[in-house]
This record gives structure tokens, C-alpha cells and sequence, in this order.
């Protein structure tokens, strides 16, 4: 075990710093790159100082130095095991954004993702593998999802307010896949154009236009959300087959779509014939207090997909359609879900987070990003720039003023090692909404503050 050990850890030395300092941050990276799994119990102190060639002092100081910064766990009589520190495991930020450490580096706010639940789905994964064994004697080829889960969504559905039934779910590997498949279904006549929120999700603009269909921006604004008017005009004189929307604290906006606007666009849709694709991957991401109950925007036209990549963790490769069963069929016939459907084990472990601890999980995520969302909102207070405070999402979508280009921001951000989203890229037509920034608040407040720090 200690040549094992002592091979995990690669070529660690160096004449820049000494040796104790180099020997835990050697087994720090290893912890961290999966070369030593978090729970490895560690060789004895006199052990490693045989094996690494090294003073019993300098592996007593190394280990110490792991211990005092969380990486290390050591209890009298049964010696020391590795683990990942509290301050990586309890946040919603993932780690890799943010390694810069204190340098004022390597920040990157360009992504609004949370890291995983990490003991919720330590556990949830540790119940799957334990009911995998009936997996293990089927076929395992993609299938519409399993029953466990699609019966939990549309349990889930039903309790919300819209009756459904399980073959009413197709199972997808995220919400991109299952917009894929939907525009692949729906989208028949190349020339018919799609409406699109502006600003909205980049990952649903790059889909469309990989299609290469025309979008008709409807514009949506934090402070005012979305313009019935201007919606109905768009759809009554651009006649678009197909409509893209997010109502639920929209990206990057933040935005809820209020009752009577739901009702209008159910109703349009059916006057004009337009399918209208819902995505609801921020519904949970509710920051009022309370939370409160938002009814899905639904009708006959309409069609809802969702994903556990935003409240759960973007690695849960775990989305759905939520659509009239005979759509269901015709969607499974194409043969690109089957590259779209998640593994079994892990729509298991979905089923698992989305079962009876998903509430727990969503209060503690929703008390976290609501003290987030306030603490980067207060840093930007006296900047001059304009923003709203969102009920819900991840984001702050920031007006700079007529004086500043968020491109330019954006450009001279990145050369202090300050990663940020400029407006175009959340636009319909890559050239409009120059003045904004979208500014997630995902990350620690030591990291929004060091971020808000650059961007002044």
C-alpha cells in the first residue's frame, strides 16, 4: 500500500518550497485528481517517512498542514484518512470555478451551475447501486426512461397542479437533449421561423441556430418580464411553427411569468397553431420567502421539459419532456434518443434525489442562493449600474449604463483573471443587449466579492 501510495502522488518535489509544504499539497492534488479516493486510510507516519525517503518531522509537519486545512481527518488509535474539506463540500459553488485560491485569479463566472449536494447525493448514489442488481439482468439499451422515474415526474407534475400520466415522460440526457429532440420532432418546415425570448438561454440559441432557424425575439426584461403585446404581434404577423420560453425565474433574468401572461400565451398558441416548448429547469430555484406554488404554463399546444442539472448538479446527465403521450411515441421513434437517454444507473440516482429528500435539498439550495443573490446585489449597490432583484434563478442580469460595452467589460475583466458573460451572447440576434451582464450568484460571497473587486 505505501509504494502505491507514494506512486499516486507523482513527482512532487521541488527546490521552490520545502519539503513539508510540497508533500501535502502533493497529496492534495491527488485527493483532488481521483489518484487517492477521499477515505483512504494513510500509512503509518514512520511508514511514509520509509517510503517517500523522508524525515519522520517533515511527514508529522506535511500531515498537520493537511489536517489544519480540512484534508485530512485523524483519530487516535486508528490513524488518518483523506477527505475532501467542508468548505468544498458544503456550497453550492462548484470548486473548479473559483481554484484561484486568493490570488484575485482564474475566476469564472460565465457559468450559472451549482456543484452537487454532496452528502445527499453521496447517499442517494450509495442506494442506487444497491438496487442496480436488477438492472444488470435486462438488456440496458435506452428505453423511455425507467417506470420508477418516469412515475416520480409525473407524480410530481400531478401534485403541482397538471395531471400526468407516466408514458406521458420521456426520460433525456438534460434539458439540451430534450429540446434537441422536440426540435427535431416539431420543427418540420425549415422556413417557418421560432420564437425566442431575448434575452435567453445561450444552450437553446446555439441548438436553434444549428438548425438554422430564423428567431423572432421577444424581448423580456427583468423589471417589466414579458410584453403580451409584442408577443402577440410577433406571433400573429411572423407566424412561427414553434415557440421557446422559460417562465419560471427566466435565464438570465430572473423573471416569473405572472398567471394572466401564462394564459395568454396557452391561448395564442392554440389560435395559431404554435407548440410552444416550456423550460422549467429553474422551477425550483423559487428565492421569495416563502416559496410559493407557481402553476405550470400549460394547454393543449404546450410542452414541458425540465432537468435535475440546476437545483441537483449539471453532472446528473437527467432531463424529461413532459408531452401528450402520442408525442412520447413519436419522439422515441427518432432514432436520436437513443443517444439522448441517460444511463440506468443514473436515472437511479435521479430517481433517488427526486424522491422524498428532494424538499430538504431545495430549502437548504434556496437559503444559500437567496443570501448569495443578496450579498452580490449589495456589492454592485453604489456601482451605478442598474439590475432587479430576481424572486428566483441564479443570476443578476446587470444594465451597465450607455457609457460601458459588456464586451468590453467582459474583455478587460478576462485580462485580471475575471471570466464574465457579455449580453450578445443571451441575444436572439448576437448583436443587441451590448450594456448587459449576466452575473450568477453561485459562488461563495468570497468569491462575488473578489469578482465585484475586478470588475470596479
Amino acid at each position: 500500500m505505501q509504494r502505491g501510495f507514494a506512486a499516486a502522488l507523482g513527482r512532487w518535489r521541488t527546490e521552490q518550497e520545502p519539503l513539508a509544504k510540497a508533500l501535502s499539497a502533493a497529496v492534495r492534488d491527488a485527493v483532488v485528481d481521483g489518484r487517492v479516493p477521499a477515505g483512504t486510510r494513510l500509512p503509518s507516519e514512520r511508514e511514509l517517512a520509509r517510503t517517500l525517503d523522508l524525515s519522520r518531522g517533515t511527514v508529522v509537519t506535511a500531515l498537520a498542514l493537511l489536517r489544519d486545512d480540512g484534508w485530512l481527518h485523524t483519530r487516535h488509535g486508528s490513524g488518518s484518512v483523506v477527505r475532501l474539506p467542508e468548505r468544498l463540500t458544503e456550497r453550492t459553488a462548484p470548486w473548479s470555478l473559483d481554484r484561484g485560491g486568493a490570488s484575485d485569479t482564474d475566476l469564472d463566472l460565465t457559468l450559472a451551475v451549482t456543484a452537487a449536494p454532496h452528502h445527499a447525493y453521496l447517499a442517494a448514489q450509495a442506494r442506487a447501486v444497491e438496487r442496480s442488481a436488477t438492472l444488470l439482468v435486462d438488456s440496458g439499451v435506452a428505453s423511455a426512461g425507467l417506470p420508477r422515474l418516469r412515475e416520480l415526474l409525473a407524480d410530481r407534475y400531478t401534485r403541482a397542479g397538471l395531471a400526468t400520466r407516466p408514458e406521458q415522460i420521456l426520460v433525456t440526457s438534460g434539458a439540451r437533449a430534450a429540446l434537441t429532440l422536440l426540435v427535431e420532432q416539431l420543427h418540420t418546415d425549415r422556413r417557418a421561423p421560432v420564437a425566442v425570448e431575448s434575452p435567453t438561454f445561450p444552450g437553446s440559441l446555439d441548438i436553434l441556430r444549428r438548425r438554422r432557424a430564423r428567431l423572432l425575439p421577444i424581448p423580456v426584461t427583468a423589471a417589466y418580464g414579458w410584453d403580451t403585446e409584442r408577443l402577440a404581434d410577433t406571433v400573429r404577423s411572423g407566424a412561427p411553427q414553434l415557440a421557446c420560453l422559460i417562465p419560471d425565474f427566466h435565464n438570465p433574468t430572473g423573471a416569473l411569468m405572472p398567471d394572466a401572461t401564462r394564459s395568454v400565451v396557452a391561448e395564442l398558441a392554440e389560435r395559431h397553431g404554435l407548440t410552444v416548448v416550456v423550460d422549467e429547469t429553474m422551477r425550483e430555484l423559487d428565492l421569495r420567502t416563502p416559496a410559493r406554488s407557481v402553476p405550470h404554463l400549460s394547454g393543449t399546444r404546450v410542452i414541458q421539459i425540465g432537468s435535475a442539472s440546476k437545483v441537483l448538479w449539471s453532472g446528473l446527465r437527467v432531463g424529461w419532456i413532459r408531452a401528450a403521450a402520442d408525442l412520447v411515441r413519436e419522439v422515441r421513434r427518432n432514432p436520436l434518443q437513443a443517444q439522448l437517454s441517460p444511463p440506468p444507473l443514473e436515472q437511479l440516482i435521479a430517481a433517488e434525489l427526486l424522491g422524498e429528500g428532494l424538499d430538504e435539498i431545495v430549502a437548504d439550495r434556496r437559503t444559500r442562493l437567496r443570501a448569495q443573490r443578496d450579498h452580490l446585489a449589495a456589492l454592485l449597490a453604489d456601482t451605478g449600474w442598474t439590475y432587479g432583484i430576481p424572486d428566483g434563478g441564479l443570476s443578476l442580469w446587470v444594465h451597465l449604463g450607455a457609457a460601458t460595452t459588456a464586451t468590453e467589460l467582459a474583455a478587460s475583466a478576462a485580462r485580471r483573471g475575471l471570466a464574465v458573460s457579455p449580453g450578445p451572447r443571451f441575444a436572439a440576434d448576437r448583436a443587441t443587449l451590448t450594456h448587459y451582464l449576466r452575473l450568477p450568484f453561485t459562488a461563495t460571497p468570497e468569491v462575488l466579492t473578489r469578482a465585484v473587486g475586478l470588475l470596479r
